[in-house]
């Protein structure tokens, strides 16, 4: 318990704290992160998640149906809409791997950070999805890490809580709900949902010098791109269309976002990434 207080206080979360939403800390693992609510974004960067990850404006909450859950994510929809589901799944993926990068590029403080926030802005949300699909808590996996990068541990050992939150995310992916839309279907919604989220971010930056933006935006794109690689062929098969809008939009998110320490001069035009997103939207069907 009082790790977990240590980390949530320090990450800003002093008026959560104080109002117990963290009373159950001492109960199961995982109740404590369930009691850090939409607090979980530190005073630093609340100016800039309110336009981005939680926003009815650019940013997370634009890109996902319906706009519900903290992140923009249809969580209501995730146990029965495979869609809906993997782009929770993705939301969360695209944290850690925005965490573990940054992490190794030094940003200690904005790598906890970035590990924490699907506690609040997914996991909790998705608590009921998981429940009926069979998936076991995830929340004390995204804790340890932060915990681990809030105290400097060793790049190494970072990465150990990095991969374990990964290998829980992919076994969380295989009890995705089931419905007749195909694997390929269901991987272009998710593709097409975190190009729009990445360039969303984009779409901040020229009037925004805020890290987290471009961090998040980062981990969007790397995703994409990761779950492209997987699902590529059967996309390709499927519907042509599509995997050419994607492939476009993925090499101009590889120059936009080059690595997770936040260029000097935007290398791309916030506007190029929005039309090539819209252009995997349509091919998409979305």
């Amino acid at each position: 318990m009082n790790s977990t207080l240590k980390l949530w206080t320090q990450l800003g979360l002093g008026t959560a704290l104080a109002g117990g939403l963290l009373a159950a800390c001492s109960g199961e693992a995982g109740t404590g992160e369930a009691g850090a609510g939409e607090a979980g974004i530190a005073p630093d960067t609340a100016a800039t998640a309110g336009e981005g990850e939680g926003g009815a404006g650019e940013g997370e909450g634009s890109a996902a149906a319906g706009g519900e859950g903290e992140g923009g994510v249809a969580t209501a929809d995730a146990a029965t809409d495979p869609v809906a589901y993997g782009i929770a799944l993705a939301v969360a993926e695209a944290h850690v791997v925005a965490a573990r990068d940054a992490y190794a590029a030094g940003k200690k403080d904005a790598a906890a950070e970035m590990f924490a926030h699907p506690v609040s802005e997914v996991l909790l949300d998705m608590d009921p999805a998981f429940a009926k699909l069979g998936v076991a808590d995830m929340k004390p996996l995204f804790s340890a890490a932060s915990e681990a990068a809030l105290a400097g541990k060793s790049t190494a050992e970072v990465g150990k809580a990095y991969d374990a939150i990964i290998a829980a995310l992919r076994g969380a992916a295989t009890k995705a709900p089931k419905t007749d839309a195909s694997s390929a279907k269901v991987a272009t919604g998710v593709i097409a949902d975190m190009i729009e989220r990445a360039s969303a971010m984009y779409r901040q930056l020229p009037t925004n010098d805020a890290y987290e933006p471009y961090l998040d935006g980062y981990g969007f794109a790397r995703v994409a791109q990761t779950a492209f690689a997987a699902n590529g062929a059967a996309i390709k098969a499927e519907n042509a269309a599509a995997h050419t809008r994607i492939t476009e939009a993925l090499a101009l998110l590889g120059k936009a976002y080059p690595g997770a320490a936040r260029p000097a001069t935007l290398p791309e035009q916030p506007g190029a990434l929005s039309g090539a997103s819209a252009k995997v939207m349509l091919a998409a069907g979305n």
